[in-house]
């Protein structure tokens, strides 16, 4: 063989390594592409748009790469094979051509090449993406003929073409997208994403102020006293209600109770005239289906009742959105003042308090399944009403003590810092 045919057999394996290493470089950069910026980049820029394209049947971007990696590597050694016979002799240039164009094709045409596409799927996918295609119409008539073969191999195996299943992201593949997000989005909006999704799996008896602590106007008291817990209240709405908060009649607007005042003459039956109709929501309602309750009927107040249909207590829109962006308050302190921080590290809390309340203070937190106050949760644990001094332990490694009982009834514990495992 003559040094011109050599060269022109060795420029000619050089070309194909190239092309090997193309293909490799286009494939894992276009299946390593970020589908969901490759939508936002869709929206300014061609290449974007055209590597959708070739994404949306993967069948025939891999049947067109494959078909060039194969007409490839079958071409690069037999050349590698002539050469080497023509160098080394039939004795030992077979195994020398193979070692060589086996390493040749390893290094440069397949990991150097998927490892820069892996680091940078975007930089590799965008412009390799016009070749393709462009291999792609050229080549179609065999890519069908090949693909034909395959999804014929596929559904006799019992398999679904459908990439129904692959569309989309649950709300769990979501929440660890937002976790990823940690130094491109802040903190503080990184919680208000995931407290977003944390709606659905809260109802409205996990946030609502418990009826024992519901503050509202009973007709049957002295007119004096209503007319002054009307003048001092700090709550934006209160509801009306005959000897039983059970025997709610209306919810009156703190703001337009204040305006009617100002008449003279202001009576019951003016009160009673401005109420506006008590909302009533199941305790097993969805914060996120309420939030949309409350747009709908422009309301901001509702009653949440049982089964039975007796009143459990209140949840306010505030309350819900608190459960989004935090309290609106800087000082969690004077959010709840039921709970207060001691000099040891523990928490003085009153039993009553909600354990959603408690572990939004507490850098440790109470299991939120079973009871939704820290009484019940005690009251669970030991299985009776306990002494004063009565200790337990929370989910295994948190200490509770009693501090104080009143009437078959804890009224405040002390929770202390959890214990080392």
């Amino acid at each position: 063989m003559e040094g011109s045919q050599i060269q022109i057999l060795a420029i000619t394996l050089l070309i194909l390594t190239l092309l090997l290493a193309f293909f490799s470089l286009s494939e894992t950069g276009i299946l390593s592409v970020n589908r969901y910026r490759l939508k936002h980049l869709a929206k300014t820029s061609k290449s974007a748009r055209r590597v959708q394209k070739l994404l949306e049947r993967p069948d025939r971007l891999l049947g067109v790469i494959l078909l060039g990696n194969t007409f490839i590597t079958i071409s690069a050694s037999s050349i590698a094979t002539l050469l080497g016979v023509e160098l080394w002799g039939e004795r030992f240039g077979v195994i020398i051509a193979d070692v060589i164009i086996t390493i040749v094709f390893l290094v440069f045409a397949e990991v150097f090449p998927k490892t820069l596409a892996a680091l940078y799927p975007e930089k590799t996918a965008l412009p390799t993406s016009f070749v393709l295609q462009i291999f792609l119409k050229v080549f179609y008539p065999l890519v069908w003929l090949v693909n034909a073969a395959s999804n014929t191999l596929i559904r006799l195996c019992g398999l679904s073409l459908s990439r129904a299943d692959q569309e989309g992201i649950s709300p769990e593949e979501l929440r660890t997208v937002v976790h990823e997000t940690s130094g491109r989005i802040p903190s503080k909006h990184r919680k208000m994403l995931l407290s977003i999704l944390d709606l659905e799996k809260v109802c409205v008896e996990d946030i609502m102020i418990p009826r024992h602590d519901v503050v509202g106007i009973d007709v049957e008291n002295d007119w004096d006293a209503i007319v002054a817990q009307l003048a001092n209240t700090q709550h934006s709405f209160l509801p009306v209600y005959n000897q039983d908060i059970n025997n709610t009649i209306g919810i009156i607007h703190a703001k337009k109770a204040l305006h009617i005042m100002r008449n003279e003459d202001f009576d019951m039956d003016m009160l009673k005239e401005n109420l506006d109709t008590a909302f009533f929501i199941p305790q097993s309602t969805s914060l996120t289906n309420q939030l949309i309750n409350f747009q709908q009927s422009k309301r901001r107040f509702a009653m949440v009742v049982d089964e039975y249909g007796d009143i459990l207590g209140i949840v306010t829109l505030e309350d819900i959105l608190e459960e989004i962006v935090g309290e609106f308050t800087t000082n969690m302190a004077a959010a709840y003042t039921s709970i207060h921080l001691q000099e040891d590290g523990s928490y003085l809390v009153e039993a009553s308090t909600t354990i959603r309340e408690f572990n939004h203070i507490a850098p440790w937190k109470l299991p939120l399944h079973g009871p939704k106050t820290v009484n019940g949760l005690v009251i669970e644990q030991l299985q009776t009403i306990p002494e004063v001094g009565t200790c337990c332990l929370i989910g295994g490694n948190i200490p509770i003590e009693v501090v104080q009982v009143q009437d078959s009834r804890i009224k405040t514990i002390k929770v202390l810092p959890p214990l080392k495992k």
